[in-house]
């Protein structure tokens, strides 16, 4: 499940497979529910898998895999024009089972925060289906540690806007 390469940009790598943050990062969790049933999961897993998720947030994905799999390298572009931020990221671990699907990608070099963000959908007993943002981070860059509470607030949102475009995903 996991991919341990060297040129993290963070130790330990891998935690957020077991939502463990490691002391010196803040953690994140923002659960949004999907909706209910095997379609639901299915729809859900294969966005979330194939990058559709990101790339339908804005979020500029450039990778050579189609699909999230250990070690594929990921550069993730936020913002416009100058204003765009890039973060090369590789993905630590990614699991496809009957009732759970995601991934995790950890950081590396020039990346403007230090740490781990993982993606989880999963199809509960009760037919709902989830989809959980878990990451832990530190700043990396002068800028993103200078932003301090912005950059908490910034990471918020994001899970949830990764919710309620992977629900609208979905529903289409």
């Amino acid at each position: 499940m996991s991919a341990q390469h060297p040129g993290y940009s963070y130790r330990p790598v891998g935690r957020t497979a077991h939502r463990v943050t490691p002391p010196g990062f803040r953690p994140l969790c923002v659960r949004t529910r999907l909706g209910t049933g095997e379609a639901v999961f299915t729809a859900a897993s294969r966005a979330l898998l194939e990058w559709r998720m990101h790339r339908a947030m804005g979020v500029r994905v450039e990778t050579d895999a189609d699909r999230a799999a250990p070690g594929v390298l990921v550069t993730v572009g936020l913002g416009v024009g100058r204003l765009r931020v890039q973060g090369p990221c590789r993905v630590v671990w990614a699991v496809e089972e009957e009732r759970r699907a995601g991934w995790a990608y950890g950081t590396l070099p020039g990346h403007p925060q230090r740490g781990e963000e993982a993606f989880l959908v999963e199809y509960a007993e009760d037919g709902r289906v989830w989809l959980t943002v878990w990451a832990y981070s530190r700043p990396a860059l002068w800028w993103t540690r200078a932003a301090g509470p912005v950059v908490r607030v910034l990471q918020q949102l994001y899970g949830h806007r990764c919710g309620q475009v992977l629900r609208r995903l979905v529903r289409e």
